[in-house]
């Protein structure tokens, strides 16, 4: 009877899964190409002209608009909810300790600004943020995707869910699990970690693998001993205001040098080694540093694709926020 019980139950996980996987797959369904094109045709450009405003003067919010994009889709899916204020009774996804460091809201704020002016209640924030986020990247010689629109705004920011978000600090199989969850490949893993060319990290994320790997004051093996050096001259134990860069030599360039690093063990994070240890992630690791990024960009813009569709809101659901900052 037992047996049978455990069977049962574990046929039910099974059947949620599968149901909970096809959901996202539908997800998607109310987004498509040009959603504006008749409410507010010159969204996409207005958009576009802004963000460039934005990146020519300072490149590097380039890295974390996309990384706020990425945050914002693992969590609830992509519909702007990183983007709400905490209020006096809730604290909201950006005050949470993983999104502190966060930065472009100015980016966003502006473009809706513009587009409220133009086409008042149309365009939503989840959208801004993938169409800014692409934008972003393509002006620092990343690739150029085509952003399905559509999604509708959340109503609900608590950060405390932010402990779903793929950790620094994850092996490879927690990491697969965080992706699989949310609809993603083990491709999409990999090409998605890519992200790591460009931007910068404080000492405080990696400084457990420089000084106290597995609590004796020791090292992460897996780190290159002469990288340790590197960066032990750059963050002392304890060092909570120091910031690094993810891709030494190119960090203000989109490119695939990110993987180069990892092949020589210099990724900075436990989640970057982590690649080494599967076999399809460290197969994609060593093509793309053999090949000098040969198919990153493109790798990256339909990963962007897949990521941009989690959870999203379309039709009636959720709301069109005037402001993307508070709940209408």
């Amino acid at each position: 009877m037992a047996t049978q019980k455990l069977a049962s139950l574990f046929f039910l996980q099974q059947i949620i899964h599968v149901l909970f996987i096809l959901h996202l797959a539908n997800a998607d369904q109310g987004l498509k190409l040009g959603f504006y094109q008749k409410m507010c045709p010159d969204a996409e450009a207005i958009t576009r002209k802004i963000t460039h405003q934005h990146i020519s003067r300072a490149p590097t919010l380039a890295a974390p608009l996309l990384r706020m994009h990425f945050h914002d889709c693992f969590i609830r899916g992509c519909d702007g909810s990183v983007l709400l204020n905490s209020t006096k009774n809730n604290q909201a996804e950006k005050d949470a300790f993983a999104n502190l460091s966060l930065r472009g809201y100015q980016v966003i704020d502006a473009v809706k600004s513009a587009l409220e002016n133009m086409c008042p209640g149309v365009v939503s924030c989840a959208d801004i943020l993938a169409l800014v986020t692409r934008d972003a990247v393509s002006m620092i010689k990343g690739p150029f995707w085509d952003v399905p629109t559509g999604r509708r705004d959340g109503r609900e920011s608590v950060a405390s869910e932010t402990r779903d978000l793929p950790p620094p600090f994850g092996n490879i199989t927690l990491l697969k699990q965080k992706f699989a969850a949310k609809g993603l490949s083990v491709k999409d893993l990999v090409v998605l970690s890519g992200g790591h060319t460009i931007g910068t990290s404080h000492c405080s994320s990696f400084e457990t693998r420089l000084y106290n790997f597995t609590g004796k004051g020791d090292t992460d093996p897996t780190l290159d001993p002469n990288y340790v050096v590197h960066l032990k001259r750059k963050c002392q134990p304890g060092d909570t205001t120091t910031l690094v860069k993810m891709d030494p030599g190119s960090f203000r360039t989109f490119d695939g040098d990110y993987y180069t690093l990892v092949a020589k063990r210099r990724g900075l994070f436990q989640s970057d080694a982590a690649l080494l240890d599967d076999t399809e992630t460290k197969s994609y690791v060593k093509l793309q540093a053999n090949t000098y990024g040969s198919t990153f960009a493109k790798d990256f813009a339909e990963s962007m694709v897949n990521m941009g569709k989690i959870g999203v809101l379309t039709g009636k659901a959720g709301e069109i926020r005037k402001h993307c900052a508070f709940v209408n």
